[in-house]
């Protein structure tokens, strides 16, 4: 029996307990305004030829050196983003229950957060930060402005919140989500502050699960790195612990600790998975590239193919939809294979259609994958 029959049979079985889970999501806020870069226009509106490729891109901003040059960036949508915000928003549409701590409007909420807010229980920190996303064939660069974002504290959270109930909302929750540590500045110290001062004041539900995604780590130092991955070790005691790295960050944290360069092959993979794990004596560190997925747990590790798509409709925010299809997987208590198959086809529905699925929508994809 294939990876993705077994991976419909667990879902089946296990959809039905999706309800009654409580999760927590923070802590940023993006306003992503998605472009197309233009490389020759022709006439108004959309009638132009795109650039194609960030190398096709790169090579027109060397052009510019000693010189100067222009470039049109033509808006497709604007929508919500961060991290954290659209992991929220996907496990809304699997069916879970929502707590959404972030950046999300310091006088109200923005209206492209207002369907977010319809849905879950929302606490805003301050203003969203801002991001344009320019997507090509063969990647994506993310222009972005957060210095809003440097009001995430835990001080901040405390105030905005109330710390009884940012404990209770802790204690509550069966799955908590804390993403896009490379772009809030302060966020190892919100680390710091759960493990030291707010976790064990509080009861420790069982079965509770931590997901931890860095966000592209590239621009941070590898001692502020490997600081922070010290302090997510942490969070071992208060519950399992999951670390999802997409291909970039898996070869960013696996340089960062020591272990060198490994391929992107299935073995490579694994191997990656396998020594981040084993090195932060973490319950589950998964990667994912675009065309596969790996990870590792204290009983092996696992890989599945990916439903990879030549031409997405969209591919930002495909990444925080794997992972919110695999924690969700995690949460009712798939095995590891099945949690990179709900979470492969969480991210490959998302980027065909530019809408979150819910539970049935995976099914349908899963049933009719070939």
């Amino acid at each position: 029996m294939e990876f993705k029959t077994r991976t419909l049979q667990e879902l089946r079985q296990r959809r039905g307990v999706l309800a009654a889970k409580q999760t927590v999501v923070g802590f940023d806020g993006f306003v992503d305004t998605i472009v197309a870069p233009v490389g020759q226009r022709a006439g108004q509106g959309e009638n132009f030829t795109p650039i194609t490729t960030i190398a096709e891109f790169g090579q027109r901003i060397l052009g510019a050196a000693g010189k100067s040059t222009n470039l049109e960036f033509y808006p497709r949508m604007e929508k919500l983003g961060g991290n954290g915000p659209i992991m929220a928003n996907a496990l809304l549409a699997h069916g879970a229950q929502v707590t959404y701590i972030g950046a999300l409007g310091r006088t109200a909420i923005h209206p492209v957060f207002a369907d977010l807010a319809a849905k879950a229980k929302i606490v805003s920190l301050c203003d969203p930060a801002a991001t344009t996303a320019v997507e090509f064939t063969d990647g994506k660069l993310m222009l972005g402005m957060m210095r809003s974002l440097d009001e995430v504290t835990p001080q901040k959270i405390a105030a905005v919140m109330g710390a009884d109930a940012y404990k209770t909302a802790l204690a509550q929750a069966d799955l908590v989500a804390l993403v896009n540590w490379t772009m809030i500045p302060n966020m190892t110290a919100v680390f710091t502050d759960l493990v030291e001062r707010v976790l064990p004041s509080s009861p420790v539900p069982p079965n509770r699960r931590f997901f931890f995604d860095l966000a592209d780590p590239e621009k941070r130092s590898r001692a502020d790195l490997t600081y922070a991955l010290t302090t997510i070790a942490k969070f071992e005691q208060f519950g399992r612990v999951t670390l999802g790295l997409n291909l970039k960050e898996a070869q960013q944290v696996f340089e960062a600790l020591g272990f060198g360069v490994e391929t992107e092959s299935e073995a490579g993979l694994r191997s990656m998975a396998q020594k981040i794990r084993k090195h932060l004596d973490l319950t589950t560190v998964v990667v994912h590239p675009r065309e596969s997925a790996a990870c590792a747990t204290r009983d092996g590790t696992f890989w599945v193919p990916g439903p990879y798509v030549a031409q997405p409709l969209i591919t930002t925010g495909a990444g925080d939809h794997f992972n919110a299809g695999f924690a969700m997987a995690e949460m009712i208590g798939l095995t590891p294979e099945a949690c990179l198959g709900v979470g492969v086809c969480t991210s490959g529905h998302y980027v065909r259609t530019a809408k979150s699925p819910s539970v049935s929508d995976l099914e349908t994809f899963l049933a009719n994958w070939k």
